[in-house]
């Protein structure tokens, strides 16, 4: 699913520096979707310069440091002379790209370029500042290199993916220039670049990190924001349609169990059913609701706090330095940590698929009420217009029924599971990379889903009377009517389905939403 042009401020879309400590998500966003370019801020630049320095001091002395007079993992007891430092690296590369799988989407790989420049601009990984702006320049020229999904432990950091990224500054491995699938070198060549050869510490600087997962993750977690927001319109409108009872909302209700997200999502709801003629109140037709329209602010407001904690642990992850060793050229050390454990961002992602599939299943179960007769308070059964003889929307909760029975599998924890690797000197892994991936696909499945409620939504406002809608939810109702059309007969409704999945994602949608209702939580 393509993501939708971002709406940040110029100021923020214009050109994005990387100094290692302040990019935000929305930062990564604009790179990966716009194509906002980047640059090395003035002090990056010197605290790189400076900690290549202290590399080279290194290599002079002949210290014995990790990676850069040593061989890796479990051979890091094996001494490599000053003369054999610069092939061991290109060795480390060559060795080490082996992902397998479908490459990483063009916005992911983008977004991880620009991430581990970050990392890097820190100043604590030894680089050149020769191949850094390598990197740079290859994301602003769009030398984007083919990066396979699988392979990384999310340990030692995403070793495998990050070594396909490394390859293409070598003039080696393969790159999308321009739509097409090239050769590294070639692709340099066409973009008016040269590789480097990488030096001593080079290698490792370059794939002993998180990016993969954080990437991945930092894409999905920005696309869930905006499915949550509107969420709350899709839920709103479909509560008109099956005649609700909006008092489950009441400020007072939610200051008796004051979680910020819950009353934040209370008062969304209070301001788009604002004006709707077709809502009720407790005991007119019915004395409550179901659960999947009575609890929204509860389990809507739940998902938000789900989202609340991802994020903040992506905002730090994204300014990180995740390799290994660490220099700090002003206290003059070289420290061997663990920065490169995936674990938080693991975490994290197998929270974010539990969170989100949460919004799908209660979304499911409100579809399900718009389509049976049973529970629909008489809406026409599958909302066909010619019962018997037409199916209607019958078949659309089936396709959401299967995606939130597949979210149940993808929301298994990846985080709990490790293999140790490198004869056991990497015994305890994250599984984080394999936690994002599938965080992504949850979260695209969530898309689709509450395109199903919407579409659902629409063709029961047609029953009801969509003139009587609140006119935040009607705003909703018309964009989304403008390219699906009432089921007047059986159709084929795929491509529907995920035109508006993609539509949910553009906020030009949400923005016409909030002209009339005001800015949501």
């Amino acid at each position: 699913m393509m993501f939708a042009k971002q709406t940040e401020p110029v100021r923020r879309m214009s050109r994005i520096v990387l100094d290692g400590s302040r990019i935000t998500p929305e930062d990564v966003a604009a790179v990966a979707f716009n194509n906002v370019s980047v640059f090395l801020g003035d002090e990056a630049v010197k605290r790189v310069v400076a900690c290549r320095r202290m590399v080279e001091e290194l290599v002079r002395t002949g210290k014995v440091v990790y990676g850069v007079t040593t061989g890796f993992g479990k051979f890091s007891d094996v001494h490599i002379s000053s003369e054999d430092a610069v092939e061991l690296q290109a060795n480390l590369i060559r060795s080490h790209a082996c992902a397998v799988g479908q490459p990483l989407p063009e916005p992911t790989v983008r977004a991880l370029m620009m991430l581990r420049a970050n990392a890097l601009a820190k100043g604590h990984s030894g680089i050149r500042l020769k191949t850094l702006q390598l990197l740079v320049d290859c994301l602003n020229h769009g030398v984007h290199p083919v990066i396979p999904e699988q392979g990384s432990l999310g340990a030692s950091g995403d070793l495998a993916p990050l070594s396909h990224l490394a390859l293409v500054l070598m003039g080696e491995g393969e790159a999308f220039f321009q739509g097409k699938r090239l050769p590294g070198a070639k692709a340099l060549a066409k973009a008016g670049l040269k590789p480097v050869s990488l030096k001593e510490k080079e290698g490792l600087a370059l794939i002993n990190g998180t990016q993969a997962m954080t990437s991945t993750g930092t894409l999905a977690v920005v696309k869930a924001e905006r499915l949550a927001k509107i969420a709350d319109v899709i839920a709103s409108l479909t509560l008109e349609c099956l005649r609700g009872i909006p008092e489950a909302f009441a400020d007072e209700v939610q200051r008796a169990r004051p979680y910020p997200e819950q009353v934040g999502v209370a008062g969304n709801l209070r301001a788009l059913l604002k004006g709707s003629e077709l809502i009720t109140r407790q005991g007119e037709i019915r004395v409550q609701d179901a659960y999947s329209l009575r609890c929204l602010p509860q389990v809507h407001g739940a998902t938000r706090q789900v989202l609340g904690y991802v994020k903040e642990k992506i905002a730090v992850e994204i300014n990180a330095a995740t390799d290994n060793p660490l220099l700090f050229a002003d206290e003059d050390k070289v420290i061997s940590g663990g920065n490169f454990h995936g674990q938080p961002i693991a975490l994290a992602m197998d929270f974010l698929k539990m969170g989100m599939s949460e919004l799908a299943n209660i979304s499911e179960r409100r579809t399900e009420r718009l389509v049976n007769p049973t529970l629909s308070g008489g809406l026409p059964a599958f909302l066909s217009r010619q019962p018997g003889m037409a199916s209607g929307l019958m078949i659309l909760q089936y396709v959401s029924a299967s995606l939130v029975s597949e979210n149940k599998v993808l929301a298994h924890p990846a985080s709990v599971d490790s293999i140790p690797s490198s004869a056991n000197q990497e015994d305890h892994v994250s599984m984080g990379t394999t936690a994002a991936r599938h965080a992504a696909q949850v979260v695209d499945n969530v898309a689709k889903v509450l395109a199903i409620e919407l579409i659902c939504a629409a063709e029961a406002a047609d029953f009801v009377g969509a003139d009587g809608l609140a006119p935040a939810t009607r705003a909703l109702y018309e964009k989304v009517r403008a390219i699906v059309p009432p089921v007047v007969a059986d159709r084929s409704t795929s491509r529907e389905i995920e035109s508006v999945a993609s539509a949910l994602l553009d906020g030009e949608w949400l923005a016409a939403v909030e002209a009339v209702s005001g800015p949501l939580f």
